[in-house]
């Protein structure tokens, strides 16, 4: 747990706000304890526990809502998951740039996402990437909750821009060790999810013990036919990674992987959308969303160019990708390579085009990612006895977008470590 400083106030009590409760936005004052981390129960914090406010915020009505959380990015601020450094400290320290860049953005915990690699740079990396928890300080920034390995054990028809000599087939569980690194996926999981296609190799068989593990199994740059993926669903698969890209097109006599969106509420997955104006049709997100609004989680796929100006860089295997504005693709096509937009970004477009609630689309990087990952309670929630990772937004109307939440505050771990008002 962070340890308390002189000049942090152990008792924050925010006042004049509105809280994210479930569906809806409630007005409400809430407490947090920078020592234990932690959002209290006011009135037994008060009547109970004696305690005070050391300080007291008026938030003048704007709205407090869980720290984002971003299960797919590949990197930010000019590093990259997926590229090893000279050294590890080198790493880490491109890592916690990383960590304190994102934090600033109003995302708190993430999934640092390594794409289709050679063994040795898994190997390299992944422990790097594991979960922070116990050991992070407010300071730190932004929080792994263990890493995304998307790949190597894609389909060839559909990996995207993932280099296509490195993909792999599993026809064991041994064959996803090797790949990863045993170490890699113990039940201290550095791993926390697995994008894989589960049409490719026996890669069918190996959900189950993926699962057991607590890795969560997306189906992902895949081929895989409805009937596939509904099995995958059995065989304990519960996300889908970035849905409606790098996968079977949704054709009526075979609705393909989109199609698990139709199955009983107990069998349906969560699912990935990018919702940067890019990736997806507005339509599309909207349509994802009608069909199973508890499943859907924004996310940003954002690339080590993300927060850095316009212009054409060097990528990982001697091609080039071009940036425009939050667009990235591959130079010389119009193929997409990632994004570049920011999570914040992402909730202002889902709410713009799904016409969904501001709460609801908040819970789509707050309380559905922490579902999935197994965090309820933890993180992604407002609720006494969860991680004080918290968000201050603010709304303006924006003349071209309309209404617009704006990331005015970001509190870690019951400390204040971002305000556009003031340096922190």
């Amino acid at each position: 747990m962070p340890g308390k400083t002189t000049s942090t106030p152990r008792i924050t009590k925010f006042t004049n706000c509105r809280l994210v409760r479930g569906s809806s936005l409630v007005e409400q004052d809430l407490w947090i304890d920078s020592l234990t981390g932690k959002i209290l129960k006011d009135q037994e914090a008060f009547y109970e526990l004696h305690l005070s406010p050391d300080e007291i915020i008026d938030l003048g009505g704007r709205i407090v809502a869980p720290g984002m959380i971003d299960v797919q990015l590949n990197g930010a601020h000019g590093f990259d998951f997926s590229v090893p450094c000279d050294t590890k400290e080198e790493y880490d320290e491109g890592l916690r740039m990383v960590n304190r860049g994102l934090a600033r953005t109003g995302v708190t915990s993430y999934l640092p996402t390594v794409v289709s690699s050679t063994p040795e740079v898994y190997w390299k990396v992944l422990p790097s990437l594991g979960p922070t928890a116990g050991r992070h300080q407010p300071q730190d920034g932004a929080e792994s909750l263990g890493a995304h390995a998307e790949g190597p054990f894609i389909s060839p028809g559909r990996n995207g821009i993932h280099k296509t000599e490195v993909l792999r087939a599993a026809q064991t569980f041994q064959d996803l060790l090797h790949c990863y690194g045993a170490d890699n996926m113990t039940s201290a999981n550095p791993i926390k999810m697995i994008t894989a296609a589960p049409e490719v190799g026996d890669m069918m068989s190996q959900i189950p013990e993926i699962a057991k593990r607590d890795i969560v199994y997306a189906i992902g740059h895949s081929d895989a036919t409805y009937e596939q993926a509904v099995q995958a669903t059995h065989q304990g698969a519960r996300m889908i990674t970035h849905l409606f890209n790098a996968m079977r097109p949704f054709y009526h006599r075979n609705p393909g992987i989109f199609g698990l969106l139709g199955q009983s509420e107990r069998r349906r997955p969560f699912y990935g959308v990018i919702a940067d104006g890019i990736h997806l049709h507005p339509t599309s997100i909207k349509i994802a969303y009608n069909a199973h609004p508890e499943g859907l989680i924004l996310v940003t796929d954002a690339m080590r160019l993300c927060g850095l100006p316009d212009g054409t860089y060097e990528w990982t295997n001697g091609e080039r990708i071009v940036k425009t504005g939050a667009r990235l693709t591959l130079e010389g096509s119009d193929k997409i390579a990632g994004s570049s937009a920011t999570l914040i970004e992402c909730v202002n477009n889902f709410r713009r085009w799904s016409g969904s609630s501001t709460a609801a689309a908040i819970n789509a990087v707050t309380a559905t990612p922490a579902r999935l990952l197994g965090l309820q309670g933890v993180k992604g929630s407002l609720d006494s006895g969860a991680d004080a990772d918290l968000v201050v937004l603010g709304e303006t109307d924006d003349p071209f977008s309309g209404p617009t939440l704006t990331v005015d505050q970001v509190w870690k771990l019951g400390t204040k470590i971002h305000d556009t008002d003031k340096a922190v």
